[in-house]
């Protein structure tokens, strides 16, 4: 399997405490050694950054932990293979345009026998990650407008996601750079810290931060996983089946 990493904050917001706990999982800690992914919103535009080696043992991996990219949006993915080989064009976070804005998406779980009918959005790579995408954005393409009020679109999601899950595991990201939808199958979590902010450790690396002071009494920066990321925190496990929409750190709506 995979493993997910998002970020939702109210304001512009580095990742390299939680990125550098995450690269030690893919090929030292951890099996996730076949690729990885991240991509940072930044106004509507999107830095992104993949590869397709380890990102324990990866340079370029050592370049993002440290630069503070700061973002309010961030999606990352380090991948175990399943379905479709170790390249490039199968790394996640994918994206595509739609409606003016990019969407960012990155799937943990496997869908094996998934296939993406035709449509305008078409797989690059040979994953069913990015077929369940491409799907997803044709749905919303086909049925839906740029004026569509979030809400609807949000619950377009996930009846999409619930028959996704019907087919496999499905634990998903997805943002158009103003929100955040989550959906779970089988294991995520999520922490929100605020002031009072204290320190943090992290499980995979010899790492820990005070975030009293990177921050200020106004931030709030929520951080969802996989798998929990460090070990003196209390992190917020979500149930099977559960969703959640994150926009500027907080959760909007959930189900």
């Amino acid at each position: 399997m995979c493993e997910l990493l998002a970020m939702s904050a109210n304001t512009p917001t580095d990742l390299c405490f939680s990125f550098t706990g995450l690269t030690r999982r893919g090929g030292q800690t951890g099996p996730h050694k076949d690729g990885w992914g991240i991509s940072f919103y930044e106004g509507k535009g999107v830095r992104s950054f993949h590869d397709a080696d380890a990102s324990a043992s990866s340079r370029l991996a050592e370049v993002v932990q440290s630069q503070p990219i700061k973002s309010e949006v961030a999606v990352c993915h380090i991948r175990q293979a399943n379905v479709g080989q170790v390249c490039l064009a199968n790394t996640h976070p994918f994206i595509r345009e739609l409606w003016g804005q990019y969407w960012v998406f990155a799937h943990n779980g496997q869908l094996a026998s998934f296939r993406c009918p035709p449509g305008f959005y078409e797989p690059v790579g040979t994953t069913d990650s990015e077929a369940l995408f491409c799907d997803i954005l044709n749905h919303l393409r086909s049925h839906f407008n740029r004026d569509t009020p979030r809400d609807q679109l949000v619950q377009s999601l996930v009846r999409l996601s619930r028959a996704y899950a019907c087919q496999g595991i499905f634990n998903l990201l997805l943002s158009n750079g103003d929100w955040l939808f989550t959906y779970c199958t089988t294991k995520m979590a999520s922490i929100t810290r605020r002031a009072p902010f204290g320190p943090a450790r992290l499980k995979d690396a010899d790492v820990t931060v005070d975030f009293e002071s990177e921050t200020t009494a106004d931030d709030i920066v929520s951080v969802i996983v996989t798998e929990p990321l460090t070990s003196d925190e209390q992190w917020d496990i979500y149930q099977p089946g559960e969703w959640r929409l994150w926009r500027k750190g907080e959760v909007i709506h959930s189900g």
